[in-house]
């Protein structure tokens, strides 16, 4: 118990410094790269570092990433997958794309790390407020308009469960609309890493598995709730893949 604490202490120190050591790089890229980078991906990559810091110096985390990712990072696509604790962020950092993600607004007031999410152009939800759910989709029109990947987790919460929970249709009724494809991709092992309502860290070996893009090309508002299933599906069954290997129960049963 003493260990788990103290790495624990260890682990939000090394974020700690690696958010203050990579903010002033994150505002100096972006000034550079501003005339010819108005999506600010390489800044954003710049800024997605602060996960593969995190997993480097912490001695609890292993993180993979498995799976087919695209072979052209620029292709913008909408990315979807499911949630399990406040490391999917960390863990999904390592995906060699840059995303532009979909997250509450409580996140764009923590000092420092507010300003990088501005800086990189992360979209600010409000899931209290239509108007700001509005706005988010017009900026996530602008990020892929702008050739960058924009990530919602359509779960909308993590789950306490580790069971997944139905998906919200935002995340598919913003790529037919933009007419770009959605990239499920598969998390295990991070509820491990950090059990919600918890601040200690646990040991975990986590996996991002990428899955096949589902393409939206000649789907219209009507497609919306079979593409929202497709993609929860896809999910789903590579999760049970996952936990199989693993060792683990599906996931209907594990909930049971």
């Amino acid at each position: 118990m003493l260990s788990r604490t103290l790495w624990s202490v260890w682990t939000w120190f090394v974020l700690v410094v690696a958010i203050i050591v990579i903010t002033p790089l994150v505002a100096i890229i972006r000034l550079v790269t501003m005339p010819f980078d108005p999506g600010a991906y390489r800044a954003g990559r710049m800024f997605r570092q602060i996960g593969v810091v995190m997993e480097k110096l912490s001695p609890l985390w292993t993180f993979t990433v498995s799976g087919t990712v695209p072979d052209d990072p620029r292709r913008p696509y909408v990315v979807v997958a499911n949630h399990e604790s406040f490391v999917d962020i960390l863990l999904l950092c390592h995906v060699p794309m840059e995303t532009k993600w979909m997250s509450k607004s409580d996140f764009f007031k923590f000092p420092l790390v507010g300003w990088c999410m501005r800086m990189v152009g992360d979209i600010r939800l409000d899931r209290d407020d239509k108007k700001s759910g509005i706005a988010a989709l017009k900026q996530s029109r602008d990020r892929l308009d702008k050739k960058v990947s924009v990530m919602i987790f359509p779960e909308g919460t993590r789950s306490k469960s580790g069971e997944l929970q139905e998906f919200k249709t935002g995340a598919a009724r913003l790529a037919v609309q933009a007419g770009v494809p959605i990239l499920p991709i598969a998390v295990i092992g991070t509820r491990d890493a950090l059990i919600k309502h918890d601040w200690r860290f646990g040991r975990s070996h986590a996996e991002a598995r990428v899955l096949p893009p589902i393409e939206t090309d000649g789907m219209t508002k009507h497609d919306v709730d079979e593409l929202t299933r497709r993609t929860r599906d896809a999910i789903a069954a590579a999760l049970d893949d996952m936990r199989d290997e693993r060792g683990l129960p599906p996931l209907d049963a594990a909930a049971s």
